[in-house]
């Protein structure tokens, strides 16, 4: 590598996705792939979240694929948490493993064989900086490698979590209209135990709860700002899931989950956080995966509120990499 080419990397964040692949990670993934600060360094899949393993991974080669970073190393987790049975319904996993009948790109190569775990620890320890690491689903990857090797924390610049809910009500009942618990997210709830490990891990964490994802719906006026600007592979992506999705939904709101968590990532300034001390409640029961304040928690930074104009420009601009509308 030329040293003008070493340099320039080495002012990138660099960046571990890791992500159960449902439709908001679609966009969560091409959103770092575009961004132009972004060094996204591997993508691990936790096959305990909305994909099952092998779709999932082959959803993300194909957005690697899409936009020409079939290089970057893929591997895949485990299929069943670290603790419990909990899942999230058949029907919305089948759904994500055919991704909606939409068409990508073939991969470019293959995953590779080390686990989720191993990539993930391999890609930390290799690192000359510490890395950023942008989870997106359950956190069964990286509270296995976390429990191998506690030591990683220390080279980890910080965790961003999508994941729990602070003072809003949790959304296990929209998905599963029988269930009595009113109090935690899915990310959180398919695997509580993989998410006390992370979050009492000592790393710097942010977690960027249903409390502040409440605050970016995707609105009509975002589509046609998206639609209007410069036509990409990753915008025109985002858009045929978009029309995709919406007659699913049968009037129900849809927000940008993961792709708020990727923008706070880079752009920490888009949102106002609270430090507390927090576990995650893993007794079964109707407050299974509550995120609750512990004074022998973990230390986290939890985001409550959003610069929702701030969050916009800049996910518009990555998607069209039209980063002029963001200056």
């Amino acid at each position: 590598m030329a040293p003008e080419a070493s340099s320039m990397t080495d002012r990138l964040l660099p960046i571990i996705i890791d992500t159960d692949v449902a439709i908001d990670d679609w966009v969560a993934i091409l959103f770092l792939l575009g961004h132009p600060q972004v060094d996204v360094r591997a993508i691990t899949v936790t096959a305990t979240g909305e994909a099952h393993a092998k779709p999932g991974v082959r959803t993300v080669q194909g957005l690697l694929a899409l936009t020409g970073r079939g290089s970057t190393a893929v591997a895949v987790g485990r299929s069943t948490p670290l603790r419990g049975q909990q899942a999230f319904p058949l029907a919305l996993r089948w759904a994500m493993d055919v991704r909606l009948f939409l068409r990508l790109p073939r991969p470019l190569q293959p995953a590779v064989r080390q686990s989720a775990a191993a990539l993930l620890t391999s890609q930390i320890t290799a690192s000359p900086q510490p890395v950023i690491i942008v989870a997106l689903g359950p956190l069964t990857n990286l509270a296995e490698a976390l429990l191998a090797q506690p030591a990683l924390a220390g080279r980890i610049a910080r965790v961003i979590i999508m994941g729990g809910v602070w003072r809003v009500p949790g959304n296990i009942e929209t998905l599963s209209p029988k269930s009595d618990n009113p109090h935690a997210e899915w990310n959180i709830f398919c695997d509580p135990y993989a998410a006390d490990v992370v979050l009492r891990c000592g790393a710097p964490i942010t977690l960027v709860p249903l409390d502040a994802t409440d605050q970016v719906p995707l609105t009509d006026d975002l589509v046609q700002r998206l639609a209007a600007g410069p036509a990409t592979p990753a915008s025109q992506f985002t858009l045929r899931a978009i029309r995709r999705i919406r007659p699913l939904l049968r009037g129900q709101a849809f927000y940008l989950w993961d792709p708020l968590a990727a923008a706070v990532a880079v752009h920490p300034e888009i949102v106002t956080c609270e430090q507390h001390l927090v576990a995650v409640m893993q007794e079964p029961g109707r407050e299974l995966g509550r995120v609750l304040e512990d004074g022998a928690g973990g230390v986290v930074d939890i985001a409550v509120q959003v610069d929702r104009p701030a969050f916009e420009r800049v996910f518009v601009a990555s998607l069209t990499s039209e980063w002029r509308t963001d200056r």
